[in-house]
């Protein structure tokens, strides 16, 4: 997961992710959209940031951490200020099936 080009692999909504002028750019049904992934570490961080406008990108904290069983995935969805409550449970329903896209991908890969 910490490999940008598997975003679309789990990220639902995305297209073709490609790399634009030293930026990450994904194809999505609005129009392309900007993703800053944080640097490859060794801790677990999978941070990536959305920019669905200019002015402020939309921080996505996520984090994989080991366990006696393999790992958890835990992925922070904030509600933003102008956001109604419908549009928040629609995005709680979309990050959820997102989660299941990444679980699917990962026991595969895990084979």
């Amino acid at each position: 997961m910490s490999v940008p080009e598997n975003f679309p692999k789990w990220a639902t909504g995305s297209g073709t992710l490609r790399k634009s002028d030293g930026e990450w750019i994904v194809d999505t049904p609005d129009g392309p959209v900007k993703v800053r992934f944080s640097e490859h570490n060794a801790y677990g961080v999978l941070d990536h940031w959305i920019s669905l406008t200019r002015d402020t990108p939309v921080y996505i904290p996520m984090r994989v951490i080991r366990n006696s069983h393999g790992c958890d995935l835990i992925f922070t969805l904030f509600r933003l200020p102008e956001m109604s409550a419908e549009k928040f449970a629609a995005d709680v329903e979309w990050v959820m099936h997102d989660l299941g896209s990444a679980k699917a991908a990962l026991e595969t890969n895990a084979g």
